[in-house]
């Protein structure tokens, strides 16, 4: 009798230290959990809304506007990079805005001053085009203007520092800037939404 009074101690305390960790471990799990499905209901007041276009013509559309922007880039880059030692003369940096405008129209040519402005004003239009296409997050007026201007910056202190006969213009930068706004108002902005459009979900029934 003594033997077995204490061997049902024994048996009890084994059977009470395994059950003790159970409760242990599953507790942690129960959080992490209940977390995703708390951040996910939490704006239930919120509208839902889903694309409009369906991923692969959203993805085909991005495509196409990359493959535009890879062939601006090399246009680009054939016409702002490329030397020209013959103007090494006529070159000089401007940093103050209008200064090189107020040239282009007081001591140039007509056909001059349209070619040089207006060259600057269509080399802008693409980004104005292409970035809400690319860059859903960059639909913005503000934020194409200011990637065209960071773009263009960064164009003109190559050719300041690298290219013979091309120097920083800040006028350039001004116009290309320009002719992104230009491109915005009159596609990029539409093409932008249509592309990127937002619709609200079904309701689930």
């Amino acid at each position: 009798m003594a033997r077995t009074a204490l061997r049902l101690p024994a048996v009890l305390r084994a059977s009470t230290k395994r059950e003790r960790p159970a409760p242990a471990r599953s507790a942690p799990r129960l959080p992490a959990v209940l977390r995703p499905s708390r951040r996910r209901e939490a704006p239930a007041g919120a509208p839902v809304t889903r694309h409009a276009l369906p991923l692969p013509v959203r993805l085909l559309a991005m495509l196409v506007a990359f493959a535009f922007m890879v062939a601006f880039a090399v246009v680009l880059a054939r016409i702002t990079l490329q030397p020209s030692p013959a103007s090494v003369p006529l070159t000089h940096s401007n940093l103050h805005p209008g200064r090189s405008l107020n040239a282009y129209i007081q001591q140039g040519q007509f056909r001059d001053t349209v070619k040089q402005i207006g060259g600057n004003v269509l080399l802008g239009v693409p980004f104005g085009v292409l970035v809400p296409v690319l860059a859903p997050r960059a639909r913005g007026v503000l934020r194409v203007l200011a990637l065209t201007a960071l773009v263009m910056l960064m164009v003109e202190l190559a050719q300041g520092a690298l290219v013979t006969g091309r120097a920083f213009d800040i006028d350039d930068v001004i116009l290309n800037t320009s002719g992104a706004l230009l491109g915005w108002l009159l596609l990029g902005r539409r093409l932008g939404r249509g592309v990127h459009r937002r619709v609200p979900a079904p309701a689930a029934e």
